[in-house]
């Protein structure tokens, strides 16, 4: 595994759960705003598998879950056995992905080894590779979407607004993406450290707009928050 980084633990990032974070090297997405920029290639692991799994078993019955983030986790060749490692000890597995593995992602369900998946909506389908900055089979987002929605496990969709990017036909086009979905977030654009310095004088939608935004998806999904 291409550990880039441990976050001992967290209170926000498993709903209800207090967990470990994990950053995974590699990206195939080049998205302009993204705050990990420094994940996109795999290098040499920064925290061994070994190191971490030290830690993990000091924090049985202290922590709920381990949450598996990038980077692009699904990238990784031995995602599947580092996993059953995890669930092994006992932990919850919550995942992080933008969907472009969809055969792992069933997989990974059928199996029973993740318990909580949170999939990046980067935009409308046609909108995609705009705003990935990389050539993207919709087809596998689509799918990851449907398996996702017609799952048993507790799960998430999330977006990115900037406001330049995204226009409200766009979330109508979202909502129509992930139409019946439980848990959707919008999350606001804040300037910082990011791939595209391009992007650092840009703006997010004001929260009156975000409320209004939240009305045009109320038609296809039941519970939409702002973060």
């Amino acid at each position: 595994m291409h550990i880039a980084g441990l976050q001992k633990s967290s209170l926000i990032d498993y709903p209800e759960k207090i967990a470990c974070i994990i950053f995974t090297q590699g990206c195939n997405f080049r998205c302009g705003y993204c705050h990990n920029p420094e994940l996109f290639e795999q290098r040499e692991p920064l925290i061994s598998t070994e190191a971490f799994f030290e830690f993990l078993k000091t924090r049985q019955n202290k922590l709920d879950g381990v949450v598996i983030t990038g980077g692009e986790p699904t990238l990784q060749k031995d995602l599947e056995d580092f996993i059953s490692e995890i669930k092994n000890l006992g932990f919850l597995i919550k995942l992080d992905s933008n969907g472009t593995n969809p055969n792992i992602i069933e997989n990974f369900i059928k199996e029973n080894l993740i318990d909580y998946v949170a999939m990046d909506i980067k935009a409308p389908l046609y909108k995609y590779e705009q705003i990935t900055n990389t050539k993207v089979e919709t087809e596998n987002i689509k799918k990851s979407i449907n398996l996702i929605l017609n799952s048993n496990i507790d799960y998430e969709f999330r977006t990115t607004v900037i406001k330049s990017q995204l226009s409200y036909n766009d979330f109508d086009e979202i909502g129509k993406l992930i139409n019946g979905a439980k848990n959707y977030y919008l999350q606001k654009f804040i300037p910082s450290k990011i791939l595209d310095e391009n992007l650092m004088s840009e703006m997010t939608y004001s929260d009156k707009e975000f409320e209004e935004i939240k009305q045009i998806l109320s038609k296809y999904i039941q519970k939409i928050e702002i973060r």
